[in-house]
């Protein structure tokens, strides 16, 4: 539902953020003295538009202005610190990777990012404080009310009341899902009696809400609602079940149900789901396996000979074979990838039985996710 009031809250939320993260920014400079070990054109020619894309990339990953998240605090306030802390960490890897001093890198990521999840708390705070007072000036309150009492029509009805402060919801026109338009075409007296009360009750929008079977009787309901003055849209009361989800997109003009069964397969989950996958496991394999996997890897050849990993073929997505990476945990033996360990094996060694009870053997997997034949989430 856009409205002036959407545009203008998405325009001033973007705004202002930018404006505070580029004053975190330079108020952090001046406090760690950040001048002194960094040409200040670098700074600004690099640094900071650096900073203002990262900040772009990480509230567009989490819809931080986008319509279905400004409407709502709770959106507003999830979005606002999860796009905080995938930005500190990007932003953290960026300026490492710059060589511009580990010292002096650790003090100013704190003071910016502290600085300005301290600003970002107090902007949600004022804008809190201030959204009643703009709902009430800009009259964003729609008056809607239900034809049809049916499946649809509840489920819209519960929208409707859990963002009162989009929609003033004045409930059904009738109390039962009464037909509409008889079999020669015409307009039943009920629906002209429901559509009559909608211009008393000053309603600016009238949902329809009607099965598939008489979704043929939208144009002459629309006929009538147009005589009257009256703006009405359209719900198909599609029966659906929890376990059996489905959105409806335009093909060109054509409207598309698309019955997902499993929804971390669309494109745009898909997509957020290997980027985490792809920041998660790089920051283990940098931060953590980069020193940890030498010292597991000593410790295991001290043992037992043989390799530091243990692979295993195992399938993957669409059915296709990938190697599963371990450390190994056992000593080098025929019957590693028949016989399943078991509890008091003798196969296994001292710092493989660690290894397994503190799970550490899978942490090679991150090589796996990284490849994108594994995912942290499932």
């Amino acid at each position: 539902m856009q409205t002036r009031y959407i545009y203008l809250l998405k325009f001033v939320l973007a705004f202002s953020d930018f404006l505070l993260l580029n004053g975190a920014f330079m108020v952090a400079c001046m406090l760690t003295e950040h001048h002194y070990f960094l040409n200040e054109s670098v700074v600004f020619r690099f640094y900071l538009p650096i900073a203002n894309l990262l900040w772009l990339f990480s509230s567009g990953v989490f819809r931080m202005y986008g319509s279905g998240t400004v409407v709502s605090l709770d959106n507003i306030y999830r979005a606002t610190w999860r796009s905080a802390i995938i930005h500190a960490g990007l932003f953290g890897i960026y300026l490492l990777l710059a060589d511009t001093g580990a010292t002096h890198t650790a003090v100013f990521l704190t003071v910016f990012h502290l600085g300005f999840m301290v600003l970002l708390v107090i902007s949600r705070l004022v804008g809190t404080y201030f959204q009643g007072m703009l709902i009430r000036y800009f009259h964003i309150r729609k008056t809607v009310a239900i034809m049809g009492k049916n499946d649809g029509g509840r489920q819209l009805a519960r929208y409707f009341r859990a963002h009162e402060k989009l929609f003033d919801f004045e409930g059904y026109l009738a109390e039962s899902d009464a037909q509409l338009v008889n079999d020669r075409g015409e307009v039943m007296p009920t629906a002209r009696a429901q559509f009559a009360r909608a211009v008393a009750l000053g309603i600016q929008e009238v949902y329809i809400s009607l099965p598939p079977q008489r979704i043929a009787q939208a144009a002459t309901l629309l006929e009538e609602a147009e005589r009257l003055c009256l703006r009405v849209k359209l719900v198909p009361d599609l029966k659906r079940e929890d376990s059996l989800p489905y959105e409806v997109s335009l093909l060109g003009s054509v409207p598309v149900v698309s019955i997902r069964h499993e929804p971390a397969y669309e494109v745009e989950a898909r997509f957020k789901k290997r980027l985490f996958d792809l920041l998660f496991s790089s920051l283990v394999i940098v931060f953590i396996l980069s020193w940890l996997y030498p010292l597991i890897g000593l410790l295991i050849k001290l043992e037992s000979p043989g390799p530091v990993l243990f692979k295993q073929l195992r399938s993957g997505r669409d059915n296709k074979p990938f190697w599963c990476y371990k450390f190994r945990s056992m000593r080098v033996n025929a019957e590693s990838d028949s016989k399943q360990a078991t509890r008091g094996d003798s196969r296994i060694t001292r710092i493989g039985a660690f290894l397994r009870r503190t799970s550490l053997d899978e942490l090679p997997q991150f090589f796996n996710v990284w490849l994108g034949h594994m995912s942290v989430v499932g």
